[in-house]
């Protein structure tokens, strides 16, 4: 990632790939806690592994290079897995602590920080890049989109998500003067939202922003789709699946785009 990369939160699958030395040292040292979660709930990584199956098509016909980058602990790509049999994944990180617990998952690993011109990657080699609950977690996510860009050849396929800032609930706590979920004043503690766990998330997007955001770095945007979040409580989990059906108010944005 671009100084900050550690994801998982309340919703990452895997993040953690950073500027290292472009990190503050107090951020730095935050997203290489092995306290802090590296792993989410399947639905968004099935969801998410489905569209790129989709668009990847048979591996018997052509088997991909997919970089999962920020993988964290491999949990999302292992869960993905049936679905892009015959492809090869590699994951991608910057925590040790997160790669030691990615190799019991997956077969390639490889330690980088994103940034501009970082990843050890030619130009061209991969086929798609999975980016998973990473953008929120960064200080500069525009080098960070310009470096997949760069790996990915063209046509080549992004598939990003992503918390939602206008989740249908947020839109609520606004109103009633609270906090968003998903959003952090704080590495030490929540401050007025519901939830207490930190995750480090310095950015977050609504579905219009993504798009806009990702276009404007030289991507096609193909399709914009939502998934839940393992978080709601449970008596509201049947209204975060419905809120799926409209990406701009689902939980989680799946956002699928090619290099143009």
């Amino acid at each position: 990632m671009t100084a900050t990369a550690r994801p998982n939160t309340d919703t990452d699958a895997g993040a953690s790939g950073a500027t290292a030395e472009a990190a503050p040292r107090g951020l730095r040292e935050f997203y290489e806690n092995p306290a802090v979660p590296v792993a989410s709930g399947d639905a968004r990584s099935l969801r998410q592994a489905g569209m790129l199956a989709a668009a990847l098509g048979p591996a018997a016909a052509r088997p991909a290079v997919v970089l999962d980058v920020g993988c964290g602990d491999g949990t999302a790509a292992a869960t993905a897995a049936p679905l892009l049999a015959g492809h090869r994944v590699v994951g991608v990180d910057w925590s040790q602590d997160a790669l030691r617990r990615a190799r019991t998952r997956l077969t390639d690993v490889v330690r980088a920080e994103l940034g501009t011109g970082a990843l050890p990657f030619k130009s061209g080699a991969a086929d798609a890049v999975l980016f998973s609950e990473v953008i929120e977690h960064l200080v500069d996510p525009d080098s960070a989109l310009d470096e997949l860009r760069r790996v990915l050849r063209p046509g080549g396929h992004l598939m990003l998500s992503t918390p939602n800032l206008a989740a249908w609930y947020n839109r609520a706590l606004l109103l009633a003067g609270v906090q968003p979920v998903f959003s952090e004043v704080s590495l030490r503690a929540i401050h007025g939202r519901p939830g207490s766990e930190v995750v480090g998330h310095l950015r977050l997007y609504t579905a219009r922003a993504l798009r806009e955001f990702v276009a404007a770095s030289g991507f096609e945007v193909v399709r914009v789709a939502g998934a839940p979040f393992h978080g709601v409580p449970r008596p509201l989990r049947p209204l975060d699946r419905l809120a799926c059906a409209a990406p701009s108010l689902s939980s989680i944005l799946l956002l699928h785009a090619r290099k143009t």
